[in-house]
């Protein structure tokens, strides 16, 4: 059996997954589904998610609106990811190539650039905030904490699906006490100054901000979507989908409406901008030590996070790399695309300047344009018009039922975005002028709610272009798999 971690040939040594983009056979479907909800828990628990509770604060929001917000976008986001998650073990394929069913072989590149800056952008973003927080704390260059981390999460990438799940599980442990120890400190009225201290008036409500804050929270989960078949394609094809959907959106809409919430108070209650450097002011009100102690513990599991974007960024690159050219799917090629992305990211960390705050606002608004519309046409092509059912073997040619070109797809996709446009309000956080606001944001006073039309648009547009689609000639093609299966279909996989 071709297992996903390569074993041990006489002494230990670390295993390195094989597969990469290509179908995972029933006898290496070893994934639990009770890993699922503490994986995902762990993937919004840290403290990049406490960041963006700082934003609805920043935008004069108070702490409780600020947790309200974020709650409801959370869990408005992780709705659409957990929904995901149940094609993983179903088809056994990371989540781009199926998006070869609506785009085609070849045009799902349109969708494959989106999901590329999604997790390259995280990335960027993580590191920064990383370097900033560590600067702050504990005084250290920018550059060779930048690297450490990156190559921290490159190295874990590369080991691959199952040594991601264990250093999710450790994580979690390390993680789940020290913000539990961080919220406790906060309610207790930790590290607050006196009030004659306070330099500017507490916060209240405006619409736009809420709706700020609900945006960002919702696009910082639906972000997620283009990433939950990579880590349950290994699940057994019977695995149920009302559980496994149940398991992903518990796990990441609770640690996320959490953090988010203890964000938004620490941003209130002690004015922090940075997280790292709340946690560390925390700290200093409980236990010699504890000031330094809890931002590097923060990093530490945070490591995880980095491994999880560069991982899922490689299987995109490889995907439009067989997409344009054709690929054998060798573990090379994957070490190969993790280095080249890792490196990327580096160049793109120490060449930007500002807030990781300001950053991180400005990526998130963005961010929820590109992915709405694709997650809206991959949903209702699943779950509406094929219903789960797909030729898994034309997934690999051009010349297979799903074609080159899913102008269906694309049409759809472009027909979102532009849907958006109208409600889109785009500023630049770092000096908080408006880059671009649609007429019908400048009606709304500023609020973006572009998401909304680019959900509903993408979704019926497709829904109503599919009706002509031949699904019994499509059911014939999955019922008699090509004999001329390109290689990473399973029936022409070599060890």
């Amino acid at each position: 059996m071709n297992s996903p971690a390569s074993g041990q040939h006489g002494r230990a040594r670390i295993a390195v997954e094989s597969r990469s983009i290509d179908c995972i056979p029933d006898s290496e479907r070893h994934a639990r589904l009770a890993d699922q909800g503490p994986f995902w828990f762990l993937g919004n628990f840290h403290f990049f998610t406490l960041s963006i509770g700082f934003v609805g604060p920043s935008l004069g929001l108070s702490a409780p609106w600020s947790a309200l917000a974020g709650a409801l976008g959370i869990m408005f986001g992780t709705l659409f990811m957990a929904l995901h998650g149940a094609q993983g073990p179903q088809l056994g394929l990371p989540q781009m190539i199926q998006s070869r069913a609506q785009f085609g072989f070849r045009g799902v590149t349109l969708a494959l650039c989106a999901t590329l800056l999604v997790f390259t952008g995280f990335n960027v973003v993580n590191v920064s905030l990383i370097m900033q927080g560590m600067q702050a704390v504990f005084g250290l260059p920018p550059a060779p904490t930048a690297c450490v981390a990156v190559a921290a999460g490159a190295l874990l990438a590369v080991c691959g699906h199952d040594a991601m799940h264990k250093a999710f599980r450790h994580a979690l442990m390390l993680a789940l006490p020290l913000y539990a120890l961080a919220t406790l400190a906060l309610l207790a009225g930790v590290g607050e100054p006196a009030l004659h201290v306070r330099s500017e008036p507490l916060p209240g409500f405006a619409w736009s901000a809420f709706a700020a804050q609900f945006t960002i929270a919702a696009s910082y989960n639906i972000s997620y979507a283009p990433y939950v078949s990579d880590y349950s394609r290994y699940l057994p094809s019977h695995t149920a989908p009302r559980r496994l959907i149940a398991a992903i959106f518990l796990g990441a809409s609770l640690s996320g409406a959490w953090m988010i919430g203890l964000g938004a108070w620490m941003a209130q209650r002690l004015q922090a901008g940075d997280a790292l450097a709340a946690l560390g002011r925390i700290g200093t009100g409980l236990f010699p030590g504890a000031d330094r102690l809890l931002p590097a513990l923060a990093v530490v599991a945070f490591l995880p996070i980095i491994a999880l974007n560069t991982y899922s960024a490689a299987l995109t690159v490889l995907t439009a790399a067989d997409s344009l050219g054709g690929l054998r799917p060798t573990r090379a090629a994957r070490i190969f695309a993790i280095a080249a992305i890792s490196v990327g990211i580096l160049a793109c960390v120490l060449s930007i300047q500002g807030s990781g705050v300001a950053l991180l606002h400005s990526f998130l608004a963005l961010l929820l344009y590109f992915l709405v519309p694709w997650t809206a046409v991959n949903l209702v092509d699943y779950f509406l018009v094929r219903k789960g059912r797909y030729a898994i073997a034309d997934f690999f040619t051009p010349q297979g039922i799903y074609g080159a070109w899913g102008w269906r797809g694309i049409c759809a996709y472009l027909g979102g975005f532009a849907a958006m446009v109208p409600f889109m309000h785009i500023h630049d956080a770092t000096d908080g002028h408006a880059v671009f606001i649609g007429w019908a944001a400048q009606r709304l006073g500023g609020v973006d709610f572009a998401w909304l039309p680019g959900i509903l648009v993408a979704g019926s547009l497709y829904w109503g272009l599919a009706r002509n689609l031949d699904l019994q000639a499509e059911e014939a093609a999955r019922c008699q798999p090509r004999q001329d299966s390109h290689p990473l279909h399973p029936k022409e996989r070599t060890p």
